[in-house]
């Protein structure tokens, strides 16, 4: 038996693994349940133990399984991190820190946060457009990287319009203390709804390293917009979050047709 080189062969792989991961996340595939053997993976897809055995090495590397010396291929105890879509962190209290870094340790994973850049660019398109000001005129960003458990997670980049950031903690390079949310707060401008419009793409050369995806792995992009009393917009964050680091989770009400 053999499979057709080139492209196929990597389709092959790509399709075997999404089949398993779709098992493992569903929770048909649970923690600790092993996995078909290779013999009867290869029979199923009717493709060679190479094919199988790299589509199972997709999986390793996204830590969905792990192989047992002597017993075989198990699923892991991983799922993603489940957030709410209507979830926005508040100020955190004096002298505490931002909630990203406490949140996680209540569903036992731990946050962590690197401050990567700060400074004044040009405004992208979405962001201007969110600001009212033309494209490229000037904002202030900081860009930073979230991680839990010491794993890349989640790519960020918040921007402020100029006149209320410059002078402030959030043109300074320096990680700020209960996050944006209380700095914003401590101007009078706490922030009070959001609005946030979410897709998916293929992630980009930056965001495949800096997020170390696995091959193929899609990011989650989420653009957000803050606003204050007035429905006055203060803060645009982008965010891209690792494909198989998140779910997201939401509550609606239901009509009851009356």
């Amino acid at each position: 038996m053999t499979d057709t080189p080139g492209d196929q062969v990597r389709d092959r792989q790509q399709q075997i693994a999404s089949d398993l991961r779709a098992l493992i996340l569903s929770g048909d595939l649970a923690p600790g349940h092993q996995l078909p053997a290779t013999a009867a993976l290869v029979k199923q897809y009717g493709v060679t133990n190479q094919t199988v055995q790299r589509a199972l090495r997709i999986l390793k590397e996204e830590g969905f399984i792990e192989g047992q010396t002597g017993r075989g291929v198990f699923s892991t105890g991983r799922r993603p991190y489940v957030i709410q879509a209507n979830h926005y962190s508040r100020p955190a209290s004096p002298g505490k820190p931002y909630p990203w870094i406490t949140d996680p340790y209540r569903r036992d994973r731990r946050g962590s946060s690197q401050l990567l850049a700060v400074g004044e660019r040009p405004a992208p398109a979405q962001v201007a457009a969110a600001f009212g000001i033309a494209t490229g005129d000037p904002v202030v960003m900081r860009h930073q990287l979230l991680l839990l458990d010491d794993e890349p997670a989640e790519l960020v980049w918040l921007y402020f319009p100029v006149e209320l950031a410059r002078g402030t903690p959030l043109a300074n390079p320096h990680k700020i203390q209960g996050g944006t949310p209380a700095v914003l707060t401590g101007l009078g401008l706490p922030p009070r709804h959001a609005m946030d419009q979410v897709g998916t793409r293929l992630a980009t050369v930056e965001e495949f390293i800096a997020l170390q995806l696995p091959e193929n792995m899609p990011v989650l992009r989420q653009l957000r917009v803050v606003y204050t009393d007035g429905d006055r917009p203060v803060e645009v964050a982008v965010i891209i979050k690792a494909g198989h680091q998140y779910e997201i989770q939401y509550s609606l009400p239901c009509d009851r047709g009356e």
